[in-house]
């Protein structure tokens, strides 16, 4: 995972040092610290739908979960004054961070590879999850040290430079939309999970060639057309960028097809009506999900009852291509079009939403 400075004390995920300049150093963690972080939005999601249900199983897989789920520290050194006001009282907006460990071609350890704000309107109808590229050029504000941030750079630097809570002021300072709860997720997390559902389908536009596999040759082809895929084969699909002209765009939306088709397999009959099944899948996705310590599985779970897969949207943070500052390739946003955006988020306006992420 990528480093964490502002852990709860019960937190035992790796801590990986880093140099002044935001870049991880190479002390390694202890063995017992490394555990693979799965997918939060899935468990939300799962546990809706069995509380929607009202099984006596659901309060007890609520239950037991929501004992042993792992607490971060996420707003406590952000300045209140620094954050936006929330427009929208009864909406509320998850920022999902999440990074893969596995990839042997990731040399930003403790950087976020995945930033995802999700926004849960207040009819809690539908639900818009919105993916910002993470080299993204925005500005960072300073970290508490004071030794980082206060300059532009990547939106990625942040969570490198200040954790969780410089992450989240960064974020609420891009977007004008204040962040509700945070939630810690390591998309490698996909191979146990979806080998837990006994695999997912898939379709593959066009084919393409992996050239950062779990295969031991380190290379994958994936045919074009509709597929079931086993874990190994979705982390592949949703980790790879360098076969894409568009790069991290690519996997942007390969990430998002893998999470709906996890989500469209969990909420299956196949998954809900087989107890052996469903507990190996709800276990693989929750055994070390981390929220901050204001979120409750509980409260959330009945609160999204109603929500299904078909009611996600899927969006990408509006943007003008990528290019060059110095000798990093970074990401503009396409700020007269953010600005828009943002603002029908923070005021839950979902039409607004929807008409903007297509424009």
């Amino acid at each position: 995972m990528p480093q964490r400075p502002q852990l709860a004390e019960s937190d035992s995920t790796e801590v990986i040092a880093v140099t002044p300049d935001g870049r991880p150093t190479e002390t390694p963690a202890p063995k017992r610290r490394r555990r693979t972080r799965r997918i939060v939005l899935i468990t939300l999601l799962v546990l809706a739908l069995l509380g929607g249900g009202g099984a006596v199983a659901a309060g007890f897989y609520v239950h037991s979960l929501e004992s042993g789920i792992e607490r971060v520290e996420a707003f406590d050194t952000v300045p209140e004054e620094s954050r936006p006001v929330k427009v929208a009282k009864d909406a509320k907006n998850i920022l999902i961070l999440g990074s893969d460990t596995r990839d042997p071609s990731s040399t930003g350890g403790s950087r976020s590879d995945t930033i995802i704000l999700a926004h849960l309107p207040a009819d809690r109808s539908s639900a818009q999850l919105v993916s910002i590229p993470r080299d993204t050029w925005v500005n960072v504000p300073k970290s508490k040290d004071g030794k980082h941030g206060g300059r532009d750079a990547k939106i990625n630097a942040a969570y490198a430079w200040g954790g969780i809570p410089l992450m989240v002021q960064t974020v609420e300072k891009f977007t004008g939309v204040r962040v509700d709860h945070v939630a810690l997720v390591d998309f490698a997390g996909f191979k146990e999970i979806v080998d837990a559902l006994g695999g997912v389908r898939i379709t593959v536009e066009e084919g393409f060639t992996s050239t950062h596999s779990l295969l031991p040759s380190g290379r994958r082809e994936f045919k074009q057309g509709t597929q079931v895929m086993d874990g190994a084969q979705a982390l592949d699909y949703a980790r790879e960028r360098y076969a894409f002209k568009d790069g991290d765009f690519a996997r942007i939306r390969h990430q998002q097809q893998v999470i709906r088709a996890i989500l469209d397999k969990a909420a299956s009959g196949g998954t809900l009506a087989n107890p052996a099944k469903l507990n190996s899948f709800i276990r693989a996705s929750a055994d070390a999900v981390s929220v901050d310590k204001t979120l409750s599985m509980l409260d959330m779970g009945m609160e999204l009852r109603h929500l299904r897969s078909g009611n996600l949207t899927f969006v990408t943070s509006p943007t003008q291509g990528t290019g060059r500052v110095g000798s990093e390739s970074v990401v503009f946003a396409d700020r007269e079009k953010a600005k828009r955006f943002y603002e029908a988020v923070r005021r839950d306006a979902v039409p607004e939403i929807l008409s903007n992420a297509k424009k």
